[in-house]
């Protein structure tokens, strides 16, 4: 058996190209779970280990900053509610408004 050469490392600028097109636009704030910051990928707590999706917590802060929810007719940045109880995460309503703005 003959050992392979190693390929040519892709260059920064390609890989960079690469993930911006097909990363989630919730990428574009830090993750309130793992902490990654904005432009980054989220990553395992426990191994480090970087996840091809983001965190559900990021995709909903990302639906609370971007977009109006349809929903409980806040504005963005406000925190979704149901009767005046405060939720944890957004409705679903208004994550789909977000995916929406985004394409």
């Amino acid at each position: 058996m003959t050992a392979r050469k190693p390929g040519a490392p892709m260059p920064p600028a390609l890989r960079a190209l690469i993930h911006s097109s097909v990363a989630h636009p919730a990428r574009t704030i830090a993750c309130p779970h793992c902490h990654a910051l904005a432009g980054r990928p989220c990553t395992l707590r426990t191994t480090g280990r970087q996840l091809p999706q983001p965190h559900p917590q990021r995709v909903s802060a990302w639906a609370q900053a971007t977009a109006v929810c349809p929903e409980c007719q806040v504005e963005p940045t406000v925190p979704c509610h149901d009767d005046g109880r405060a939720r944890h995460t957004v409705h679903d309503r208004r994550h789909q408004e977000a995916e929406e703005t985004a394409a």
